[in-house]
């Protein structure tokens, strides 16, 4: 029997012990009460109203999540009006607070879907990246469904155990896979320029997963998106 969804008017915060724990049913407001009473450095995630509570992360998850994030940041150095978000809480009621690995949103003056409301984001950013253990994980299935319900424009997944990227675009709200080329190299749909190159990523070379990214961004498609961005600025 699935335990009963606990909502601010089920209780008020004196009644409630300031905790979560996994598999608790809770509403977005709810969660996110109990989440900001928690000892710095627990994390937590609610998922169509379900509490998740990662698993301490191990040193392959740690390095991975730094090339992310490295990658990322190079990528906006070369874009204007894009930002990678590290581990970002996202406000996402009535029953949805997923806090990705990374983030890339467009900002909303640069007519980005996200907006930014008492210190956290709300919305679906454009795209999400999750590392996973294995494709057994619920990145590939309880998260995947939601972030496709939700408005994600793209959902990358690096699979550790099997040393395997997994992109996703929406078209027509449905994820479908993004192929990479005969050589490996990952290119997104939503923002041109970015190029990942799977191979890099696993071999943890950084100078190469660089060298593709600049590759990227000087192509034509990222050249002409900076160009739209910064047009969309100055029409908001």
């Amino acid at each position: 029997m699935l335990k009963e969804l606990r909502t601010e008017s089920s209780g008020n915060a004196k009644d409630d012990p300031p905790r979560l724990e996994a598999g608790d049913h809770l509403d977005q407001p709810t969660f996110h009460r109990l989440y900001e009473a928690m000892p710095p450095g627990f994390r937590a995630e609610l998922i169509e109203g379900v509490v998740i509570v990662p698993s301490p992360l191990r040193n392959d998850h740690a390095d991975i999540h730094g090339l992310v994030m490295g990658w990322l940041f190079n990528y906006r150095l070369g874009t204007p009006g894009v930002r990678p978000l590290d581990n970002a809480s996202l406000k996402l009621p009535p029953l949805d607070e997923p806090q990705p690995d990374a983030s890339l949103v467009i900002d909303p003056e640069y007519g980005g879907q996200t907006t930014i409301e008492r210190g956290y984001r709300t919305g679906a950013p454009e795209l999400i990246v999750e590392v996973a253990a294995s494709s057994a994980s619920y990145d590939l299935h309880s998260k995947f469904e939601r972030y496709q319900k939700i408005g994600v424009q793209e959902y990358l997944v690096v699979v550790l155990r099997d040393a395997e990227v997994r992109w996703f675009a929406a078209r027509g709200g449905v994820f479908q896979p993004l192929l990479a080329s005969p050589g490996g190299v990952f290119r997104s749909s939503v923002f041109p320029g970015l190029w990942l190159d799977a191979h890099a990523l696993f071999a943890d070379d950084a100078t190469a997963l660089v060298t593709t990214l600049n590759q990227g961004l000087a192509s034509r498609a990222h050249v002409s998106f900076v160009k739209k961005l910064k047009a969309r600025r100055g029409k908001t």
